[in-house]
């Protein structure tokens, strides 16, 4: 599909007038708590979703490979941005209404510590939803409880033209 400007673009990630489309979809899984369905190429990864609420997500990432690593042997601050981004993107998506989509805006990490490479848990909520913008933080916990990195992110909210 050519796409020849945002208006088309919004309508084709929001949907037809139904609100069918393939956000409508992505986001009606996430709301279901359906899990094992959600599909995203960072799964190949070894990260996974645990759960879906209203708001929030819980991820996991059990197993790092070798290409996560950096020379230090600890997990790589940039995939540990990948792996925040699933927590937001997936919690953000269980507060949209049918025929709307987001698009993160800002997004600030504060890593606390290195991660050993090994279970990793993270998880993520929506702090305050207006009808253009989200506000979420998140966490990634390292194996040992602690917390590793923290984030926040603000999100900005579209609507299908109509």
């Amino acid at each position: 599909m050519a796409m020849s400007g945002i208006q088309d673009w919004s309508s084709y990630l929001a949907g037809d007038s139904q609100g069918r489309g393939p956000l409508s979809a992505i986001n009606q899984l996430i709301k279901e708590n359906r899990v094992g369905e959600y599909s995203s190429p960072n799964l190949a990864l070894g990260m996974a979703p645990a759960e879906f609420g209203a708001g929030t997500s819980r991820w996991v990432w059990n197993e790092q490979p070798a290409a996560a690593r950096n020379p230090f042997g600890t997990v790589q601050g940039g995939y540990v941005a990948v792996f925040i981004d699933e927590l937001l993107s997936t919690a953000i998506a269980s507060v949209l209404e049918d025929g709307e989509w987001a698009m993160t805006a800002e997004f600030k990490i504060s890593f606390l510590r290195a991660l050993s490479p090994g279970p990793i848990e993270g998880g993520a909520r929506v702090l305050r939803r207006t009808r253009t913008l989200a506000f979420l933080d998140a966490q990634v916990i390292a194996s040992d409880g602690a917390i590793a990195a923290t984030a926040s992110s603000v999100w900005a909210i579209s609507k299908r033209e109509q």
